[in-house]
């Protein structure tokens, strides 16, 4: 170099030192910062590409199995080095939801007539014991009518309602089966089957012990059926107000109906009083020219309560002779047309009171065939009632001479 020109040095020299300083990064301190970040940047990235390649066998085990659950993450070697990053894919068309859904049969529909329930044949619900004469297979049911041990549709109106629960609806009919004047009776609920076929559901409800007559049938809209029942079924001689009558209320549970509300017996019938009837010394005195004798019968009725009683009256006393006419002040006769044999009514009493009635009467001792009284409770309405122990109400008639 010192064959160089000095002058040509010179200028090498300064355009050296020109570009060094141009061209030298700015020091250690920058350089340290530069590094620093670089590294946390690898770090970073090492880290998220170790976490996808964790995760991503986790997700497709759980995508295999489709029940939503991640199973514990296998134990893992060393990472690898991730694969390189593959093209975005081709956006797919989105499906159509499917307009397909899956229903359950609808339940045959279970309103029927009343012409079509007595064309078909039904088998019904067990009758009492006290009328197992009456037909319970295949049974063609008739209309109302007079014979006995037959089984028939009662006149009272058909029912509908849905009483399972299964969206259809279902018939309640009232069924009965005469046993002389009185008749036995069940009401029964009645559906189709999936071929259209009448079948029986079950029995909602029958007469038995304590419970002797079914006198009208309702229904709700949410399933129940309500039904007036009655401790006396009036027949014979029997009159329709004594029977004490109650809604009780049924649903379907289980496969058959039980009580759901009501009372659910009748006890004692409120309206009737406890009557004791005592004495019945018959005194009779000297015979007439006709043989007939005259005599007087003192009877002491008791109410025990716990009704007041509107009158009383006394039955069969013709039976033991005539009465004076002067005893109308005390008894007056009477026939009211009712089947209580009464031949005269008096004042009502009070419960807890006594009182004691003599009456006079033209006998023919020869006519005489154990004679009896009986005391009768009648209402403001003439109305005789039965009495809450009968067996006291009666007095067998002694003849004293």
């Amino acid at each position: 170099m010192s064959d160089i020109d000095p002058r040509l040095r010179d200028r090498f020299a300064a355009y050296r030192a020109e570009t060094v300083c141009q061209i030298t990064g700015p020091g250690p301190d920058q350089a340290r910062r530069t590094l620093r970040r670089r590294r946390r940047t690898k770090a970073v990235a090492v880290a998220v590409t170790a976490i996808a390649l964790a995760v991503a066998p986790i997700v497709a085990n759980a995508a295999l199995r489709d029940d939503g659950s991640v199973p514990v993450p296998a134990q893992t070697g060393e990472p690898t080095t991730p694969p390189t990053s593959a093209p975005a894919p081709t956006p797919s068309t989105p499906l159509t939801p499917s307009t397909t859904t899956t229903t359950s049969p609808a339940a045959p529909d279970g309103r029927i007539s009343r012409a079509q329930l007595l064309a078909a044949r039904v088998d019904l619900p067990a009758w009492p014991s006290y009328a197992s004469n009456c037909a319970t297979s295949d049974v063609r049911l008739r209309p109302s009518g007079r014979d006995t041990s037959v089984s028939t549709l009662a006149d009272l109106d058909l029912s509908y309602t849905d009483l399972d629960g299964d969206g259809a609806t279902e018939t309640v009919a009232l069924v009965t089966c005469r046993l002389g004047e009185a008749s036995a009776k069940q009401l029964v609920a009645f559906d189709r089957d999936g071929h259209g076929r009448i079948v029986t559901m079950a029995r909602v409800v029958g007469t038995k012990e304590g419970l002797d007559d079914i006198t009208d049938a309702a229904v709700t809209e949410d399933g129940t059926v309500r039904a007036e029942v009655a401790d006396i079924q009036p027949c014979c001689s029997t009159p329709s107000y004594w029977a004490q009558k109650q809604w009780r209320t049924y649903r379907w549970h289980d496969g058959r109906f039980t009580q759901s509300d009501g009372p659910r017996s009748f006890g004692k019938d409120p309206r009737l009083t406890d009557l004791v009837l005592t004495g019945g010394n018959l005194v009779l005195g000297p015979a007439g020219t006709d043989g007939k004798r005259p005599g007087t019968l003192t009877l002491t009725v008791t109410n025990k309560g716990p009704v007041d009683v509107a009158h009383l009256g006394f039955a069969e006393i013709e039976r033991i002779g005539a009465m004076d006419n002067s005893d109308s002040s005390i008894c007056v006769p009477w026939r009211g047309g009712d089947e209580s044999g009464t031949t005269c009514r008096s004042a009502g009493l009070r419960s807890g009171e006594r009182r004691a009635y003599t009456f006079h009467l033209l006998v023919d001792p020869t006519a005489l065939n154990q004679p009896s009284v009986r005391v009768v409770h009648f209402d403001d309405q003439d109305r005789h009632w039965q009495d809450r122990t009968f067996k006291d109400n009666y007095v067998k008639v002694r003849v004293v001479s």
